[in-house]
């Protein structure tokens, strides 16, 4: 059971359709049915009565929506809890929302890469500027997790610089947003709308944009495409249904990139692991540390260790660290370093 907010917007009704029949091409184990909370139909009960009376007794729900504010949270939850109540034998299992999830940002990725292609142009990654656009909630986990989504895309491409703003709710908005933006001092600014459907807040976003164009015409805004029915979007929605079998993984691991193919660090999956501090485990700031081991292995490393003292050790261990995307970023490791470096 795909379980939707609802729009007045009769798009956003049609794609929410779209999304939920993409869902079912992936789980053809199951029978896939769906409905919302409020301004469409049908509602959230009359899929799960379909599903009840065609001999169901275990119903495994997803809310369709990106991050878990006050609807993910407590108003779905409530409309299951009730129904699941009110027919005995009934169980409904809820899963979570699609969150921060490299499948979500490789998905956010290829759109905004997409807007780009069809501007064209030689403009460097490095001199555009990523504005994010967030719906906006009254819960601040929420909120934090679209800045959070926005920066891995920003750090993943190499954007010059990246900003949140959202459509609503909380600050800054779009507008306000994108006056501060246009000080920055970049030629071109992406804007993308990180939302699954089209609406009027959509649409607002792309007008603000417009609008703030019009008093910057020495700036070029590229308007990216919501997210939609990615293919890694409709996915990562079926993921969130075997979860609910299978247990989900809650360590960090899941958005490791030695793990996933996180944006920008693809080559890095698979990578071997190893802890890159054995050879300075139990070393404190005295100066006796009563280990006078060789490292016959060559490692350099960038810590700020003071190496006034001896630690019985040749310091010419140089970490093998896998080198960064992003090294020659202008604004990137370099600027960092002391001039005598």
């Amino acid at each position: 059971m795909v379980c939707g907010h609802g729009s007045r917007d009769e798009g956003a009704v049609t794609e929410f359709a779209a999304v939920a029949r993409g869902i079912a091409e992936r789980l053809p184990q199951y029978e896939v049915d769906s409905g919302f909370l409020e301004f469409a139909t049908p509602i959230i009960r009359d899929g799960l009565d379909r599903l009840r009376e065609s001999g169901h007794q275990h119903i495994l729900a997803v809310p369709g929506m990106l991050f878990a504010a006050g609807h993910a949270k407590n108003d779905i939850p409530s409309v299951l809890n009730t129904y699941a109540a009110q027919h005995e034998g009934l169980k409904i299992s809820y899963g979570r929302e699609l969150g921060i999830d490299l499948k979500m940002v490789r998905a956010a990725g290829e759109r905004i890469r997409e807007a780009l292609d069809a501007a064209g142009g030689d403009v460097p990654l490095h001199e555009t500027m990523l504005v994010v656009v967030g719906r906006g909630a009254s819960d601040p986990d929420a909120n934090s997790n679209v800045a959070k989504v926005m920066r891995m895309l920003w750090e993943g491409l190499g954007f010059g610089w990246g900003e949140t703003v959202y459509s609503g709710v909380t600050f800054p908005l779009v507008e306000p947003g994108l006056e501060h933006a246009v000080k920055l001092g970049y030629k071109r600014i992406v804007v993308f709308p990180y939302f699954l459907f089209t609406g009027i807040l959509v649409n607002r976003i792309y007008d603000y944009t417009d609008k703030v164009a019009a008093k910057n015409p020495d700036i070029e805004f590229i308007k990216a495409p919501y997210l939609n029915d990615h293919p890694l979007v409709l996915d990562c929605f079926a993921d969130r249904v075997q979860e609910i079998l299978e247990g989900s993984n809650n360590m960090n691991c899941g958005l490791c990139k030695y793990r996933e193919q996180a944006l920008g660090f693809e080559d890095e999956v698979g990578l071997v692991q190893e802890s890159h501090h054995h050879h300075v485990e139990g070393i404190g700031t005295g100066h006796s540390h009563g280990h006078d081991h060789e490292h016959s292995h060559s490692h350099s490393h960038s810590h700020d260790h003071d190496h006034s003292h001896d630690h019985g050790h040749s310091h010419d261990h140089g970490h093998h660290h896998h080198p960064y995307p992003h090294a020659d970023h202008p604004l990137g490791p370099v600027s960092m370093k002391r001039e005598d470096d």
